[in-house]
């Protein structure tokens, strides 16, 4: 059981805004104290480049740096030789997509993906798209916006090399059925590309159980810092990838005349000096999460989230998008009140929410609306937070958000 009160007093960020309702967590979040203490320590105690120098104070900081790609491989039962260490989801997943496909697609092949795709995870597939002379084919999503396996089954077929989708929706909050997905894909020799920024801060990932080809996320949604993310790819399908950046640390060595001999994979794929200190912020999370568990991690969210729509749904001025998703993600609008307006309102009262499209937006098809509201929680949210989000929701009108504005 969380015990979400003695978790709170790790998180300074509360106690430093004790006014503040925050939901909006499938943006960023807030950081425990051990993961502040783990990036100090590195300025205070260990500054020093890592595998270059001969001395002590290298050798220690090398050795934090080396173990935090042990956990994240045990974290996400993958191989060590399988985690690139990127500066966060955007950049994993554009490293995948030129990387493999720059090298791969020919013309006529597709990708094939989802109208429900963050922009990371998308956008680099055009410009391949367009360098390659492939196709983008879209994965018909049902009424809801869910993505379904039989949905899945009809948009598949033999052309299809590359399938780009994400785990979960960061706009609707469905979690999508990836086993079966990467199954059928395989059968028909497709890669899978998965998004994963949204699942891996909130519920256990196992990607050889998911058997996903490449894997995405980014450490800043879950405790670590900004900076920080990661790329998993099986390392088989990593030899058939070429090196997105070149520089120091990805080669073994190179003379006048353009030889070029590449270090071993991952680290080919790591040129120049990374974010040392938010690697080692992502190992402290790690280590945080893992202590509660990621299973009471999903269990409270989905109580909270539970809890969240049973009162929302008691308001005749909310317009729900995704009532049923199994996560904290929801997304709604305040009838006859613009999104920003709204998030105005909220924002007087001292609550965090987000609005727009939220990188998703080619989704505007199937929510009918060009801009809504979303709250995310994470395990630290409290029933008291839900509670005065309501109520200061049952309170939003037009008149109101003028007066605050005007």
């Amino acid at each position: 059981m969380v015990n979400v009160k003695e978790i709170r007093k790790d998180f300074p960020m509360f106690s430093n805004n004790p006014d503040l309702v925050y939901l909006d967590n499938a943006a960023t979040t807030f950081k425990p104290q051990c993961v502040i203490d783990a990036v100090t320590g590195v300025y205070t105690q260990m500054t020093s480049n890592i595998h270059r120098g001969d001395y002590d104070l290298s050798h220690r900081i090398s050795t934090a740096y080396d173990q935090t790609r042990t956990h994240v491989a045990s974290f996400l039962n993958a191989e060590e030789d399988e985690i690139i260490f990127t500066s966060g989801a955007s950049a994993s997943l554009n490293m995948a997509a030129y990387g493999y496909g720059l090298t791969n697609l020919r013309e006529g092949d597709v990708i094939l993906s989802t109208e429900a795709e963050h922009a990371s995870n998308i956008l680099p597939w055009f410009k391949v798209s367009e360098m390659t002379h492939s196709k983008i084919e879209y994965i018909s999503l049902n009424e809801k916006g869910e993505l379904t396996v039989e949905n899945f089954k009809k948009a598949m077929h033999e052309k299809v090399k590359v399938v780009a989708i994400s785990y979960v929706s960061n706009v609707l909050g469905y979690i999508n059925p990836i086993k079966d997905i990467t199954e059928i894909a395989h059968e028909m020799n497709a890669v899978v590309f998965l998004d994963a920024a949204q699942a891996v801060p909130h519920m256990k990932v196992d990607v050889k159980e998911l058997n996903v080809d490449f894997m995405s996320f980014s450490g800043h949604k879950m405790l670590a810092p900004s900076g920080i993310g990661v790329l998993y790819g099986k390392k088989d399908i990593l030899e058939k990838t070429d090196s997105y950046m070149m520089g120091g640390g990805s080669n073994a060595r190179f003379d006048m005349c353009g030889n070029l001999l590449l270090r071993e994979i991952p680290y080919r794929f790591e040129s120049g000096t990374p974010a040392i200190e938010a690697t080692i912020g992502l190992d402290a999370a790690i280590d945080y999460l893992e202590k509660i568990g990621l299973d009471e991690i999903q269990t409270r969210e989905a109580e909270l989230k539970r809890y969240a729509i049973e009162q929302l749904s008691k308001l005749d001025n909310i317009i729900l998008y995704n009532p049923d998703a199994e996560t904290g993600i929801i997304t709604f609008n305040i009838k006859d009140v613009f999104a920003q307006d709204a998030a105005g309102y909220l924002n007087s009262k001292h609550i965090a929410v987000r609005t727009g499209l939220h990188c998703a937006k080619m989704l505007v098809d199937i929510l009918k609306t060009s801009d809504t509201i979303r709250a995310s929680l994470y395990f630290y949210n409290t029933k008291e937070e839900i509670d005065r989000f309501v109520q200061v929701c049952s309170e939003i009108t037009l008149e109101k958000c003028i007066d605050i504005f005007f």
